[in-house]
């Protein structure tokens, strides 16, 4: 995988690829990364780069020329041509979850534009881009802050990052939020870990964490319940668990029915 980030300010995108699980991945050869200074890309000796919108209104655009001068350079030279897939971070963009960032996790190349002051030009998203992602419902002020969360969510899930095994029951896997963890001192504060992951049973251990992974998801996001009641991402343990939870309140999730006859 590759990530081509065309950006005002390359420096704030180049610290997270010189860190941490990154910084291994790019010297293993796993993940490839390619900065691009829209800058550099300007027509005037000032490097200006934005202006204000036709129409009128508050802040700035950026320009189109500059923009297409960057990304027309980015896919000459690139090595893999016709595979790259250009996404626009935007407020106005489709949501950005976890099946898109396994859907993206298989591409070849992302080119992601990070857009500045009150966006790009349209003509830019109509000639060049492929997807317009917004990464939540409020505003940033850094494209580059919204192109890392997809950079970070994507890049973690190619291939020989990380172990398979650190992804099977992560928030999200399943349908359900991860469960709660725990780990030295065996006491802090007065606050002791559950005796059962001291206990060494395995069975008892995974069993509590399937329960625990139940009550956080109807507790915090009850919509991933619905929906995966919906899909028939649930067997019928964990559906049996979410009756049983559920029981006091008389709530049935959409599905559930199907699944027990």
């Amino acid at each position: 995988m590759k990530y081509t980030v065309l950006t005002l300010f390359p420096e704030i995108t180049d610290a997270f690829f010189a860190s941490s699980i990154m910084a291994k991945a790019i010297k293993r050869g796993i993940i490839g990364y390619q900065p691009v200074n829209i800058r550099d890309f300007a027509l005037d000796k000032h490097k200006t780069c934005d202006d204000a919108p036709y129409g009128g209104g508050a802040g700035m655009l950026m320009l189109a020329e500059p923009l297409a001068g960057a990304l027309e350079s980015v896919l000459r030279s690139s090595c893999i041509c016709g595979k790259q897939r250009v996404i626009y971070l935007s407020p106005s963009g489709k949501p950005f979850d976890q099946k898109s960032a396994k859907e993206l996790a298989a591409e070849q190349e992302l080119i992601l534009i990070c857009g500045r002051y009150e966006g790009i030009d349209q003509r830019i998203i109509d000639r060049y881009v492929d997807d317009e992602i917004s990464v939540g419902d409020y505003i940033l002020s850094s494209g580059e802050v919204a192109a890392l969360a997809v950079i970070d969510a994507t890049y973690r899930l190619v291939d020989n990052v990380i172990c398979p095994e650190s992804l099977d029951e992560e928030s999200f896997a399943g349908g359900l939020l991860e469960y709660p963890q725990f780990t030295r001192p065996e006491i802090f504060d007065t606050m002791k870990v559950p005796e059962v992951l001291l206990s060494g049973h395995h069975e008892q251990i995974r069993l509590w964490r399937l329960e625990r992974r139940i009550e956080k998801t109807m507790k915090y996001r009850p919509d991933l319940i619905q929906r995966g009641g919906e899909l028939g991402l649930f067997n019928k343990e964990i559906i049996g668990i979410i009756d049983r939870l559920y029981k006091n309140s008389g709530d049935v999730i959409e599905g559930e029915k199907d699944e027990r006859d």
